[in-house]
């Protein structure tokens, strides 16, 4: 009777176990990614057939025809007197700007400057029904024994792929330059669809995860399984979500820009009590320092600075069309957000300080590439396909990211977002700087710290393996 009644108990302990198990296996909450987006953006109706998969070598070339219409409309080009003293607070300084189109037409050499874009290989293939373009460098020389580390590199607006022009051979032959070459990198540089040489896309809804999912094609065409990316400005946002789209084929994702679009309690209350008990909320003092006063450093800031998102977020088409017909109206726009975004306190100087950090000839190739491609009004669009359905609703925003994550934090980026805030939503953040100059543009102003953080970064990731534990 006894053995009976020890088999019966045995029995239900066992079931138990047991069913606690497949409960657990059954219950615990699944990885969850992102899906992967298949669109077709094409002109008209997806074909039938198979799409050309081949990889064309591309080359930036312009007519005569185009400068010399540059040049007619730079000539009758009407400007306005700024207001006394206004400086850049108004926007572009109409002075300083006369002189920038004055060295446009009299000192600025494109074709000098075509050889600068085409010194590194480019190339064109059809993804999703459009042409995608990118510039792959390849390591010139490579340690014994070592092997490239492929690189994604994504641009913003109103940036391009030339951003990366000055940070390419840091990381391609950092040896050369006086960097570590423990690490030597092959770099992919994309342009955005409907960003500079990249075909736009000809449907609506082309948002950061529909980039995202061509860019993560674009890697697999060109043999790549495994790879890094970096990201600032949208390049922030498509590596994000190619991070939760492809977690096992990233091998870690360096961002010198993470925002967090999902704010939940833990956030209001930090800006509220953040600045008076920064420990509670694990703040630094550095994250004090950038991010308080919160309604002058925060709230009114980003007031102040997000004029033109609301424009591209709603009606990009209207604004763009005085871009795309003007020269002029196309460098007075992109050049405030290349002084504001550097450095704030640049309003208050009447050329903006945008010689302190870019060259007018650095500046102007990135305009030239909006011109001569036409794409200004594609590239605002990408603000409505990202921000119409509102900010905190989409799918992405919800989902955390595992990949390593390294973070470089540049004190003049428009807003700050410190680690505390950042790992609610990077969960595997291995390396989180506060970078002691610099501002939106990065890669361009600052490519020595950038490429430096980039390589430490990487160094973690592959010392410790740490793409294995995610």
């Amino acid at each position: 009777c006894f053995s009976l009644a020890g088999i019966m108990l045995l029995d239900i302990v066992v079931t138990l176990i047991l069913g606690t198990i497949i409960y657990y296996f059954l219950s615990r909450k699944k990885e969850e990614r992102l899906p992967f987006k298949e669109g077709w953006w094409g002109k008209g109706q997806k074909p039938d057939a198979e799409e050309d998969t081949t990889i064309r070598p591309f080359k930036v070339e312009t007519t005569e025809e185009e400068l010399s219409d540059l040049f007619r409309r730079l000539d009758q080009a009407r400007f306005t007197e700024p207001l006394e003293n206004s400086c850049f607070h108004y926007g572009t300084n109409s002075v300083y700007l006369r002189k920038v189109i004055s060295y446009w037409k009299n000192q600025f050499n494109w074709k000098k400057q075509v050889e600068v874009l085409n010194k590194y290989p480019q190339f064109k293939t059809k993804i999703q029904g459009i042409d995608i373009h990118f510039v792959h460098v390849k390591a010139p020389r490579l340690p014994e024994g070592q092997s490239a580390k492929p690189l994604l590199m994504v641009h913003g607006w109103p940036g391009s792929f030339y951003e990366f022009y000055k940070i390419i051979p840091l990381l391609t032959d950092p040896a050369s330059h006086g960097l570590s070459d423990e690490h030597v990198f092959e770099v992919i540089c994309p342009s955005i669809p409907g960003y500079g040489f990249s075909e736009a896309p000809h449907k609506k809804d082309f948002d950061s995860v529909s980039a995202a999912s061509v860019f993560y094609e674009l890697m697999l065409r060109l043999g790549f399984s495994e790879f890094y990316a970096q990201g600032g400005d949208w390049g922030w946002l498509i590596c994000t979500n190619l991070a939760q789209i492809a977690p096992n084929h990233m091998r870690g994702l360096h961002l010198n820009l993470a925002s967090v679009t999902k704010m939940g309690f833990t956030h209001v209350l930090s800006v509220l009590l953040g600045r008076y008990l920064p420990g509670l909320f694990g703040f630094q003092d550095e994250d004090i320092k950038r991010m308080f006063p919160f309604l002058e450093k925060g709230l009114y800031r980003i007031l102040m600075e997000s004029g033109y998102a609301h424009i591209q977020a709603t009606k990009p088409d209207t604004a763009g069309c005085g871009l795309n017909d003007s020269p002029v109206g196309l460098a007075a726009y992109i050049l405030e957000k290349f002084s504001t975004w550097t450095d704030l306190e640049f309003r208050n100087l009447e050329d903006g300080g945008l010689e302190r950090k870019f060259t007018l000839d650095d500046l102007l190739t990135n305009i030239m590439i909006y011109w001569v491609s036409g794409c200004v009004v594609s590239s605002m669009r990408f603000y409505k396909e990202n921000l119409q359905k509102g900010i905190g609703t989409q799918k992405h925003e919800k989902l955390p990211v595992q990949v390593p994550t390294g973070i470089a934090s540049f004190p003049n980026e428009v807003m700050h977002t410190p680690q505390a805030w950042a790992q609610k939503k990077y969960t595997n953040i291995v390396s989180f700087h506060y970078m002691p100059r610099g501002g939106h543009f990065a890669a361009l102003e600052e490519p020595e710290l950038l490429a430096e953080d980039i390589l430490q970064f990487v160094g973690k990731v592959e010392r410790e393996q740490l793409w294995r534990k995610k």
